[in-house]
């Protein structure tokens, strides 16, 4: 029994520690361009897997149910304190285990089963948590979506202020997992008061870029806000919520225990804590500022590959790339591409024709190169690589193994220039 407590991991269980080993060295020798991914530093690893795992509580600091909480008081505090301040704001409820979790609470708090949201569709980069058919959220409450217009394919605010006045929805929810441009908080929150909704900002893909003042912040616009602290933040995996309402905080803390999860995953909540610390620091706001650059140098080589962009372009660090001109779906695309080392992800485009198994478009992002050290020339390379990983596709139909073997060979090379965990 105490041999099983002390063994190694590899003495333990050989075959995770196998599988663990071939992830680390997956991350390592490909280059990771989707959108809700990202390399965390080695503090945050350490923190996550630490003792903290073993350790329950619920409730909020110095209010818990269990015994020997001193330093997880101390712990969650640290990753209030640090959300509070990087983001302007009273309040934060650091504790939900995802973004879907954290917009789970908000709607617990603020919503009866049957109200009505109105958010954007996930055709036109929604977040499914946000009222796809399948999510409990459009089991629960009364979906109404907007879109993006089909003349720049952006946020179309006429239909949204339509849809708010013919609906009334209780909440009015921006942001999403698929949309490149920047969003007007201010004209979404003057919708919201005309329908009497609370107004809520989900901001997981762009936090990073609101934190180091590169996109709009939703405060004040915003009633409530909710961010995952992976992606952007280049965190643990977690979710938060975020306000200046006081007696709203009150209402999420209790939709969030005991509403809709049970025990802190106290673990998360200092890998939070330590990432939430490092993007206060001058270092992260140069990172989001090269991830920015970097975007523009991937759309740019993107689209001299001759594939459009969605909305032809972007203002953040992820974009959605169409593939009809290469006559080619998404699902394919991406098991190519990642045959050739290059990790990405399929994703719908506004008005796909294809189905969501295999749409038009990819979706990409600039923060994990950039984590790892890449800067516009390799991003420039990158985006030449995905043309002739997709030029060979067009051409060769089922067979591209000798283009994805001479591009993969290529992405080894530059990976070995920039290790990670070594």
């Amino acid at each position: 029994m105490r041999q099983d407590f002390t063994a190694s991991l590899t003495e333990s269980d050989p075959e995770m520690a196998e599988a663990i080993a071939g992830e680390l060295h997956r991350q390592q020798d490909q280059i990771e361009l989707i959108a809700s991914e990202n390399l965390v530093s080695r503090a945050v690893l350490e923190a996550h897997g630490s003792v903290l795992t073993n350790k329950t509580v619920e409730g909020l600091p110095g209010k818990r149910y269990y015994g020997g909480a001193e330093f997880a008081d101390k712990i969650e505090m640290l990753a209030i304190e640090r959300a509070k301040r990087l983001f302007g704001c009273g309040f934060a409820n650091v504790q939900p285990h995802s973004g879907s979790q954290a917009n789970q609470a908000v709607y617990l708090a603020l919503l009866k089963p049957g109200d009505a949201i109105l958010s954007m569709r996930t055709s036109a980069g929604g977040h499914l948590s946000h009222g796809h058919p399948a999510n409990a959220s459009a089991k629960t409450y009364t979906i109404h979506s907007y879109g993006v217009s089909a003349k720049d394919e952006r946020i179309d605010y006429g239909e949204v202020a339509a849809l708010a006045r013919q609906h009334k929805p209780k909440l009015l929810i921006a942001g999403g997992s698929a949309y490149p441009r920047q969003i007007d908080f201010a004209v979404l929150r003057q919708i919201a008061d005309e329908a009497g909704a609370t107004f809520m900002v989900d901001i997981a893909h762009f936090a990073g870029l609101v934190t180091t003042g590169l996109h709009p912040h939703p405060f004040p616009h915003a009633h409530v806000v909710t961010t995952t602290t992976y992606k952007s933040l280049r965190g643990a995996r977690g979710g938060i919520v975020l306000t200046d309402d006081a007696a709203l905080a009150k209402k999420i803390d209790s939709a969030v225990f005991p509403g809709v999860q049970g025990s802190v995953l106290l673990h998360l909540v200092a890998g939070k804590a330590v990432c939430l610390r490092e993007a206060l620091k001058p270092s992260f706001a140069a990172y989001q500022r090269a991830a920015l650059e970097n975007a523009q140098a991937l759309a740019q080589s993107v689209a001299a590959q001759g594939l459009r962009l969605v909305s032809g372009g972007t203002d953040t660090t992820l974009m959605l790339v169409d593939l009809g001109a290469k006559g080619i779906g998404g699902q394919r695309a991406s098991e190519s591409l990642e045959a050739a080392g290059l990790t990405v992800n399929k994703n719908v485009i506004p008005n796909d024709t294809r189905p969501a198994t295999d749409p038009s478009g990819l979706r990409l992002s600039s923060n994990a190169g950039t984590a790892r050290g890449f800067g516009e020339a390799e991003f420039r390379q990158i985006g030449q690589w995905i043309g002739r990983v997709l030029d060979g596709l067009a051409r060769q139909a089922n067979d591209n193994a000798a283009t994805e073997r001479t591009v993969r060979a290529d992405v080894a090379r530059l990976c070995r220039k920039f290790p990670i965990y070594q």
